[in-house]
């Protein structure tokens, strides 16, 4: 029997209390159960996810298809990082300020359980697994609305992980997943009020701007990730080829690839030729796919690729396409990222430490690196076990989401008698 969102959202609610009565050893041996069983289900996720990928071919990108694309390395990834979820401290119960006041009374600030999280996502069903668990060990039951690319497989991680929530004791109803893949079913989340107490949406620019636009629950803004590298003048340059290598091509469909790289004139005579050279004509020679530059007019007037449209440097590619953008001094850099940014992640390749302190103090994103790649924005990588999304916004999460993001807090006030006058 089908049921609504409506329906669903109502039952998820319903077993969320007993979550968070649950205590850190009961949430964690769920989690560990909820890992072994997506193992021990590889066989039936991996049928479930060719169902999915044979609908997608021809319609879905490359770089899409490896997002949704399961193997049994990839199961064991996604069990892996739940058990490293279950390993780390409890985020529940924390004590954030404790002070008595003159007349006695003792007043607790404590980190507490959000309640009922709903996750709109697309192609990506490693989500499943990473929302699910970060719930569970933050106390929050969840409602699941993944894309219906991946429904199949989700479908099959979510029924191997109730199993697991049920083998530890708890109400398996505390994950659900939405039946209803229309935009009905998004738009019945992102009303649900009084019922869902925070919306994440985690995909691409639309899906984020028809949740900000048309949600009347919390809705935390996350991820379109517009990413830049700024080549300075004092740049290693053999380090910034290392660098955009594995920011572009390493995984490019995901949000922390590097869309645009920056590069100080002083050194673009010598470094865009270099560039040319590792993304474009090596991948051709070894039989990878290179990646399309689009260049600025400074930048074509040194190498040759495809001129830069009014909108390139506006646009999260998630393929091999790269904007090239020369400037003239690292002002210049950070005020294009400025105009252009979505405040994901940007970096900086420099050896002169004050130009460094100066981006990394004047570029206001939600992660912002010196000699280092982009593609480091990730939970897991942060030492937050899997990640709920990465937090473009500034009011309560900021950069990826781990436990601490999905909790709230609530003040404990001890007494003996006290009366107000």
């Amino acid at each position: 029997m089908i049921m609504t969102t409506t329906e669903i959202l109502k039952l998820a609610k319903a077993a969320s209390p007993s979550l968070m009565a649950a205590g850190e050893t009961k949430r964690n041996s769920a989690i560990n159960n909820m890992a072994d069983m997506i193992v021990r289900d590889t066989e039936m996720i991996l049928c479930a996810n060719s169902m999915d990928l044979t609908a997608a071919e021809g319609i879905l990108s490359p770089s899409m298809m490896d997002r949704l694309r399961l193997t049994p390395g990839r199961i064991a990834g996604m069990a892996d990082a739940m058990r490293q979820v279950a390993k780390l401290p409890d985020p529940l119960g924390q004590v954030i300020e404790k002070r008595t006041r003159p007349n006695g009374l003792e007043i607790s600030k404590v980190t507490v359980p959000l309640g009922l999280v709903s996750i709109i996502y697309e192609a990506r069903p490693n989500v499943t697994s990473d929302a699910a668990v970060l719930c569970v060990k933050s106390g929050n039951a969840c409602v699941l609305r993944g894309g219906k690319e991946a429904y199949n497989s989700s479908s099959a991680i979510v029924r191997s992980m109730k199993k697991g929530l049920a083998e530890a004791g708890l109400d398996p109803d505390l994950i659900q997943l939405v039946e209803d893949t229309t935009r009905q079913s998004a738009y019945d989340i992102m009303t649900a009020t009084g019922v869902v107490d925070a919306l994440i949406p985690r995909g691409g620019a639309g899906l984020i701007r028809a949740c900000v636009e048309n949600a009347k629950v919390p809705c935390i803004q996350t991820g379109v990730g517009i990413c830049h590298i700024y080549v300075d003048e004092h740049a290693d340059l053999e380090m910034a080829l290392e660098i955009a290598d594995n920011a572009k091509t390493s995984r490019p469909s995901v949000c922390n690839a590097m869309e645009c790289i920056i590069v100080n004139e002083k050194v673009a005579e010598s470094f865009l030729p270099a560039l040319k050279r590792r993304l474009r004509d090596d991948r051709i020679d070894e039989g990878k796919t290179p990646v399309e530059l689009r260049l600025d007019e400074k930048a074509r007037c040194i190498i040759d690729g495809v001129a830069a449209s009014d909108t390139d440097f506006d646009t999260e590619f998630c393929d091999y396409i790269l904007a090239v953008k020369v400037v003239s001094c690292i002002d210049d850099a950070i005020e294009h990222i400025r105009i252009h940014s979505t405040h994901h992640s940007e970096s900086i390749i420099t050896a002169d430490v004050a130009n460094a302190e100066k981006f990394m103090n004047a570029v206001d994103s939600a992660a912002v690196y010196w000699n280092a790649s982009t593609r480091f924005t990730d939970g897991g990588e942060f030492g937050l076990g899997c990640e709920m999304g990465i937090s473009t916004q500034k009011l309560h999460a900021r950069g990826p989401m781990g436990l601490r993001e999905l909790t709230s807090y609530k003040y404990l006030i001890r007494g003996n008698g006290q009366i107000r006058k």
